[in-house]
């Protein structure tokens, strides 16, 4: 059967049971992919012959695939090989979460971990995370639903797909976080601005935030700030048209203090305007802003 799939834009979902699957599929659907939400492994060809068929249609569609299917592994990695030796460009995004974060999603739905049988939840996800190593190495992108609610998570897709496939530009993701409360586990480049000085411990600045312009004035106008800065936006103008060349869509760069409240986000802060003004597409989060008052 052939499955060049010419003119099709096919994400096929998969993940950490609790990852949050089901709801990346309706963001999907919310961006006018066609979706289906289970297939099984060997079904995909037929589905990509008939999304053919149908002209203009369907012309860009979102697959779920979930652990539950019996064979999973061994029959959709002969299925992702053999459209990879067609030619056919099949995109494949993984999904994942914080061990704590599936345990607690898991009790609030009151849901058996599909591969717990009669152990525990927690040993029914790190079950599923040794089954599922080798599909998460091979994945295009992976992102960690941990601290994401449904509509970030609908933001987070809509940046990463929605965007032309003619467009070659390099787009940016900038996330401030705080090493506290750990590293964001999708990063391509990870900055750590620790040995800036701390506006914590300056009493009137340590209830305000990297987005608040005293903080901000504080940290920029420290040497230390300014040299870093300046090399920092030399190594990154340096980096892109490189990462661009070979054809990589899409950069994550996070940048960690302590709390993630100041240092890291006045940073990012100056690191979002200055490639804003360069005209490259920006994305930015703090993630850990409110965490740490």
């Amino acid at each position: 059967m052939d499955v060049s799939g010419k003119g099709l834009r096919l994400v096929v979902i998969s993940g950490f049971s609790g990852s949050g699957k089901s709801c990346a599929i309706k963001c999907f659907e919310d961006l006018g992919f066609f979706c289906v939400d289970n297939l099984p492994p060997q079904l995909l060809p037929p589905f990509v012959s008939l999304c053919r068929k149908s002209g203009n249609v369907i012309s860009k569609a979102a697959i779920g695939i979930d652990i539950r299917e019996r064979s999973f592994l061994e029959n959709f990695l002969k299925v992702f090989d053999r459209f990879v030796e067609k030619g056919y460009v099949i995109e494949l995004l993984f999904l994942q979460a914080r061990d704590e974060i599936l345990q607690r999603r898991f009790s609030e739905s009151r849901r058996p971990h599909p591969l717990a049988k009669e152990d525990t939840v927690l040993d029914g996800i790190h079950r599923e995370k040794k089954i599922l190593e080798n599909l998460r190495s091979r994945a295009d992108r992976v992102i960690d639903t941990s601290d994401y609610p449904v509509h970030r998570l609908k933001e987070v897709i809509a940046h990463y797909y929605l965007e032309k496939r003619t467009d070659r530009r390099l787009n940016l993701s900038f996330t401030s976080f705080g090493y506290k409360y750990g590293t964001p586990y999708d990063l391509d480049l990870l900055f750590d601005v620790r040995f800036i000085e701390n506006p914590f411990f300056v009493e009137a600045l340590r209830p305000l935030t990297g987005n608040d312009l005293p903080v901000k004035n504080f940290i920029i106008n420290l040497p230390e700030t300014k040299a870093f800065l300046e090399k920092l936006f030399s190594f990154l103008d340096f980096l892109l048209p490189l990462y661009e060349k070979e054809g990589k869509s899409y950069l994550n760069v996070g940048v960690g203090c302590t709390g993630g409240k100041h240092r890291s986000v006045a940073i990012v802060n100056q690191l979002k305007d200055y490639f804003h003004e360069k005209g490259v597409a920006i994305h930015c989060r703090h993630r850990d802003i409110v965490l740490d008052a």
